[in-house]
């Protein structure tokens, strides 16, 4: 090795300069934020960068970020400003696109797995009296008597069922009659009301 070469530490000494555990640096390892270069002898060997890009994301987790967001940031160069260095507006954005499309499919994920919960539990629910009959049927009790009684179930869930479709349906509004002044025919002209004549007669 050129002595011009930089100094690499082994995982022990990068672990020990950085505060963590050697299998804390194996993990991120492993999740495939840092990828060090490898010995001979197939030992991991950190540099500078490594060592800069573990501060990094250690600086990041202490913040309380995801090792998912962390993958993305990790992506995107750092930009200098006054006091330090910070993602322009354009990395930000990318960033935010990034996570914004993991969390999409996310939801979609979840919503599949919804659908296909339900319809598991319903062919669960389909298969259970018939896992029910069997058991009894094994156990020794008569065959007629159960058909019977699964006949009895069926019909008294269908009369169930039509009753809480009943009770479902919107009744249609009943016609209310208003009596009000000027809603009965007119007289004829030339007609005198029941009342007045009522009225001549007593």
């Amino acid at each position: 090795m050129s002595n011009d070469s930089p100094a690499l530490l082994t995982v022990r000494d990068a672990a020990e300069r950085l505060g963590v555990t050697p299998r804390t640096l194996k993990y991120y390892e492993e999740r495939g934020l840092v990828s060090p270069a490898r010995s001979e002898g197939r030992y991991r060997l950190y540099d500078d960068n490594d060592l800069q890009r573990f501060g990094r994301i250690l600086r990041l987790r202490s913040l309380g970020f995801s090792l998912h967001g962390i993958t993305e940031m990790l992506k995107r160069p750092l930009e200098p400003v006054a006091g330090g260095h910070r993602f322009s507006t354009e990395s930000l954005q990318q960033i935010h696109d990034a996570i914004a499309q993991q969390v999409d499919a996310l939801d979609a994920r979840i919503q599949a797995m919804r659908r296909e919960l339900k319809e598991a539990q319903k062919l669960r629910d389909e298969l259970s009296p018939d896992l029910d009959y069997l058991k009894r049927r094994l156990a020794g009790e008569n065959a007629d008597a159960l058909l019977e009684q699964r006949r009895n179930a069926l019909a008294k869930g269908a009369k169930a069922s039509k009753t809480a479709k009943g009770r479902e349906e919107p009744q249609a509004p009943k016609t209310v009659q208003h009596k009000e002044a000027g809603t009965r025919s007119a007289a004829k002209p030339g007609n005198k009301p029941r009342a007045s004549t009522a009225r001549k007669r007593s």
